[in-house]
């Protein structure tokens, strides 16, 4: 997360970020005096590649211009129904590997409306599981590592995470592929914490 905040006494949730007056517990600090004490780490043998979550292209950026080591990952939201195709082409053109959390959507996550859609009840992923005898979350998961990413479905079922893990034995055809990139609507399930919008180093002001 590009935003820092104070260190609290006990980690709940995300709202723990947030204080008794409601506002955010956030500061301002320098990302690069971050990432150096990271490249600290990886000269002293302690870590083996550092990186970044949910930066966008400017923030990315400016490490790579400063740095010594550049990142070897961003992780960021990332599913059919929001792509991030310019940031993740950003990276790519860069040698920098993009993980996808959230990749089915999270549709189990406790904030979710229950107006919002469903990726793996989108028409289009459930009749090419049926096309490819393969589960809707098996299609998803397919879609983005043909893509070139690297996915990170969370699960805490056996049976389940065998089946996340069965998916190089298909391969999906560019025409199927061009169908799933329709589902693009640009819609983000994770924002940032309550109130942090203002921060300057708050990563949605640009397009990507």
């Amino acid at each position: 997360m590009p935003i820092p905040f104070k260190r609290t006494q006990e980690w709940d949730s995300w709202m723990s970020l947030v204080g008794p007056d409601g506002k955010p517990n956030s500061i301002e600090y320098d990302h690069l005096d971050t990432w150096r004490q990271l490249e600290a780490l990886v000269d002293a043998g302690k870590v083996r590649a550092i990186g970044v979550s949910n930066f966008n292209s400017q923030q990315i950026q400016r490490i790579l211009d400063n740095c010594r080591i550049p990142p070897a990952n961003l992780q960021i939201e990332c599913h059919g129904y929001l792509q991030q195709r310019d940031l993740v082409r950003f990276c790519q053109e860069r040698n920098i590997t993009v993980t996808a959390y959230s990749p089915l959507g999270s549709p189990q996550r406790p904030q979710r409306q229950s107006s919002e859609p469903v990726l793996l009840e989108e028409p289009i992923v459930t009749s090419l599981a049926a096309k490819y005898h393969k589960t809707p979350a098996q299609v998803l998961l397919q879609n983005l590592v043909q893509r070139g990413l690297v996915v990170i479905p969370k699960s805490v079922t056996p049976e389940r995470i065998a089946e996340n893990l069965a998916i190089f034995d298909f391969t999906l055809s560019d025409e199927d592929m061009d169908q799933l990139a329709t589902l693009d609507r640009g819609l983000r399930f994770f924002t940032s914490v309550p109130g942090t919008n203002d921060h300057p180093e708050y990563p949605l002001r640009i397009p990507f």
